[in-house]
């Protein structure tokens, strides 16, 4: 079953309305923006500013942290200093762990967020077989824990957001599924089963992560999944890319994952989360919404709707093309994907290819042994199968297609034996030049959006114009699409009131001291919420353990505790000599 109405034509997902105070999601309302707020919940006033300064930028929805009770009281007073100030946006709760923090929360503002990991039930990673009535009876449990909150909920007309995040999974989930996307996808849909069993259903999906491979396939088998369970399943849908960290991979990381679901017409309500102050997510969101509506990947043909993918929709793999040499180096089969650039753009840069480390031009355009198709080419196609040795094949410039959909079809259409070209864009004269962000977020969309299909093993980057930005941006989103590791890999979290440390002058300390590290990924938490679980994949962890501590993790085990802030990078320094991954910077 495919996750989208077509891989070749953009349609928004139907989903039915869900209400969040005054302000209505999902359906054919426009795709909401939101954030969260930096400020501790019992600053009032710094939560108030702040939240103003969001509603300014273009942010609809406003999410804050309620650690405790005492937190959630408070939302009582940020709400009607809000109000007081003229400002009804809605306000989002956003709990870890304490179902009573919830309760309180409900009574204040007009949404919910409750993480299924931790809201009821254990994460202390340990491994244990659950026969499947000890199973059931964690259930029960959970509903017992659970159904106050709905029907609190239900009773003052909440919204919620039933959001798992990557690595955060309970560890009865875990056992039975593994941290997965469809760990994510069953962990969300138990506690949504609990609700309409209560008929409650004003409540929206998000499935999280930090990689953005992991984020699309958990979003797209949720969709999946409940496609099967129902037509009444069409809850409104989430989307975000948790810990993207900041500047341009932050960015080229959202882009990513937002930008290629909004892409398949899945998304309902967006969050951007950068490592930088709040107000900066809003443009960010807004531009990757304004590309969603101007429909560059839309198929204007006809008659593609029932071509087969050859690619997984769900479990990354990476296309099997055939291996072939291209001016000495590989291109296609297991190779490095590889990057592209005009001969105009090397002539620019062939001074200094010295001074710029790993953003090196590997093959130049106009030399390229290149086969240029129109993937809608019956004629073009087959001769394409009558060969038996490996072309490097792209798509042609200036045919009406948009990007994703016209490689997707090329690869749908022609033998898996063949390279693929990217091109971030076919259209030449419509090419953006001056606005360096806007061709970031457009290209990263398109170019990793594909790579994240498994298609792809060159790219070319043609939509920005200045040769040394459009060499980082080709290799910083090869290392966003997780496709080509070639520096140090950042998880960072975006801050909010239960950050322990600040998180941008700390990530700051933390790059200039690492960012030399080939292949190694450092998470960098603000507290137990996101740290350890959420960390993932990531080989060191930086994580707040208490106001001015910090504990040190090898992947999710703790290693060093309480240290003092002032030496923690330092520390960290030390803990990746220790396990061999220390080089010296150059």
């Amino acid at each position: 079953m495919l996750y989208c109405n077509s891989l070749y034509h953009y349609q928004r997902r139907s989903s039915r309305v869900v209400t969040i105070g005054s302000l209505a999601m999902g359906g054919t309302h426009p795709i909401r923006v939101q954030s969260m707020l930096t400020s501790d919940t019992m600053n009032t006033e710094n939560c108030v500013r702040e939240t103003l300064e969001l509603v300014e930028a273009g942010c609809e929805i406003v999410r804050v942290t309620a650690p405790t009770v005492k937190d959630a009281a408070n939302l009582k007073n940020i709400k009607a200093a809000l109000i007081a100030a003229g400002c009804d946006v809605p306000l989002v709760a956003d709990i870890h762990f304490k179902p009573e923090a919830a309760m309180e929360a409900a009574l204040w503002v007009e949404k919910i967020r409750i993480n299924p990991g931790n809201f009821a039930d254990s994460k202390k990673f340990n491994v244990r077989e659950y026969s499947d009535l000890e199973y059931e009876a964690e259930l029960e449990r959970i509903r017992q824990r659970f159904t106050p909150l709905v029907e609190r909920c239900k009773e003052r007309g909440v919204a919620m957001r039933i959001g798992t995040n990557h690595g955060s999974l309970s560890d009865r989930i875990m056992n039975r599924f593994g941290d997965s996307p469809r760990g994510m996808v069953e962990s969300a849909l138990e506690f949504a089963r609990i609700a309409r069993d209560l008929d409650y259903h004003n409540f929206v999906f998000s499935m999280k992560a930090s990689n953005p491979k992991v984020m699309i396939a958990a979003y797209r088998l949720l969709v999946t999944r409940l496609n099967e369970e129902g037509d009444d399943w069409n809850y409104p849908i989430h989307l975000g890319v948790t810990e993207a960290g900041d500047g341009e991979d932050g960015r080229i990381k959202s882009a990513i994952g937002v930008g290629s679901l909004l892409a398949d017409g899945i998304g309902d309500t967006i969050r951007v989360s950068l490592t930088e102050d709040s107000k900066y997510e809003i443009p960010v969101a807004r531009a990757l919404l304004r590309n969603a509506q101007a429909g560059g990947w839309r198929l204007e043909a006809e008659g593609y709707e029932d071509q087969a993918p050859t690619w997984p929709l769900f479990d990354y793999q990476r296309r099997a093309s055939e291996r072939l040499m291209v001016k000495g180096l590989e291109v296609g089969g297991d190779s490095l994907v590889r990057v592209v650039v005009p001969r105009a753009t090397h002539e620019a840069v062939a001074h200094k290819l010295e001074q710029m480390g790993e953003y090196q031009p590997e093959l130049i355009l106009e030399d390229l042994p290149l086969r240029e198709i129109d993937p809608r080419s019956d004629e073009e196609v087959v001769i394409l199968e009558k060969e038996k040795m490996p072309q490097l094949v792209t798509v042609r410039d200036g045919i009406e297609l948009g990007p994703i959909a016209a490689f997707r079809l090329l690869v749908a259409r022609i033998p898996a034996r063949h390279p693929i070209l990217l091109k971030d864009t076919l259209d030449l004269s419509s090419k953006e030049t001056d606005d360096f962000a806007k061709n970031l977020l457009a290209a990263s969309t398109i170019i990793g959006s594909l790579l994240c299909d498994g298609i792809g093993d060159a790219i070319l980057i043609r939509r920005e114009a200045a040769p040394g930005a459009s060499l980082r941006l080709a290799y910083n989103i090869l290392q966003a699409a997780g496709v080509r590791i070639f520096k140090t890999d950042y998880v960072a979290c975006p801050s909010c009131g239960r950050t322990l440390f600040n998180l941008q002058e700390t990530t700051a300390h933390i790059r200039a001291a690492t960012n030399h590290l080939k292949g190694v990924r450092i998470a960098i938490m603000g507290c137990i919420v996101n740290g350890p679980g959420e960390m993932a994949d990531a080989d060191f962890g930086y994580v707040g353990g208490a106001p001015g501590k910090i504990n040190l993790y090898v992947g999710k085990k703790a290693v060093k505790f309480n240290i003092p802030q002032a030496e923690a990078v330092e520390r960290l320094v030390e803990l990746i000599r220790e396990h061999d991954r220390w080089v010296d910077p150059k």
